[in-house]
């Protein structure tokens, strides 16, 4: 289990230590904040078959950007340490020297990063054409169509069937991977290809790969950027309770978020027993800093529900003077 997160220096972070649920994170905050780099700092961390700065650089950018060496807007190189339950470090970076502990040194946590960018519809050739060339993708990109090929497990769970019978309804079918070519096969047999779905449908689509192929069970950890992304609000309840029956069985998610229906579901759906907690990253004058709160409420520079609160000013400011 991920439990704790330090980072010095790390692009827009001066310094930051984060506690984990165990359970559910959701990040929120305004754009630049650095909640998609913390998802990426966790993938990466969770990736140890790869010890070295120049891997772990991939998953932020193809381009070889190294965002761990020191530059003109840093005094000192980064610093990175991740520590599970029992305050063993898994990983930590110092620079472009990246340690890892002993004991988990080609024991890669099994892991899954869902980008906000939807990538199955660009799938056809890809994995072929990153071994060839490069491309403008970071590696987040590319693993996900890699594991989403995978190929379907053996055998499933019957909690996994349960939630498959749950995607399905919602995408009507299921997703099948033929000819390098993703599609949703319908229920009345019609097959549709990936790029012509609608692209909310192709969320739950994905999930439903990942969970067929065997990728999210116990122990397992699923990180996913702005997951409300293309989905209609009335599909959101649904993604909710989906993800906390993930964590029910014992998969650690962290999510990032833009959106308050799909943050205040996960306060108003979760049971006494759910581990869920908020965090809200902002900027200051030291850098982005966090607060992080039980209840999505309660926190403070909440950008969120800022955002719905000037909304309904100006509603309120426009009909008086109507």
């Amino acid at each position: 289990m991920l439990k704790k997160l330090d980072v010095y220096n790390f692009t827009v972070f001066k310094k930051i230590s984060i506690e984990f649920s165990g359970g559910i994170d959701v990040f929120i905050g305004e754009n630049g904040t650095g909640k998609t780099h913390l998802l990426k700092i966790l993938y990466a961390c969770c990736n140890r078959n790869e010890n070295d700065g120049k891997a772990f650089a991939s998953y932020f950018s193809s381009s070889g950007w190294a965002p761990l060496k020191r530059n003109d807007s840093l005094k000192n190189g980064a610093v990175i340490r991740l520590l599970d339950e029992r305050n063993t470090e898994i990983a930590s970076i110092n620079g472009n020297n990246v340690k890892l502990n002993k004991p988990f040194l080609n024991q890669s946590i099994k892991s899954v990063f869902i980008p906000a960018k939807e990538m199955l519809s660009h799938s056809k050739g890809l994995l072929a054409l990153d071994r060839e060339r490069e491309i403008p993708f970071d590696k987040t990109l590319i693993d996900i169509v890699s594991k989403a090929e995978l190929g379907e497990s053996k055998s499933i769970t019957e909690f996994q069937k349960t939630l498959l019978l749950k995607l399905s309804k919602v995408i009507e079918g299921e997703v099948v991977y033929e000819n390098d070519t993703f599609y949703v096969k319908k229920e009345n047999g019609l097959k549709v290809e990936f790029s012509m779905e609608a692209e909310g449908l192709r969320k739950f689509g994905l999930l439903w790969k990942l969970i067929r192929n065997g990728l999210l069970d116990r122990d397992s950890v699923l990180l996913w950027d702005e997951p409300e992304a293309n989905i209609n609000p009335q599909l959101i309840p649904i993604l909710v309770d989906i993800i906390l029956e993930l964590h029910r069985k014992g998969v650690q998610v962290f999510l990032a978020t833009h959106d308050y229906n799909l943050a205040k579901y996960f306060e108003v759906n979760r049971t006494k027993r759910d581990k869920v907690i908020f965090h809200s990253l902002f900027k200051s004058e030291d850098g982005v800093r966090i607060d992080t709160k039980e209840y999505f409420g309660m926190l403070s520079n909440n950008s969120i529900i800022k955002a719905d609160e000037q909304l309904l000013d100006t509603v309120f400011e426009k009909n008086l003077g109507d």
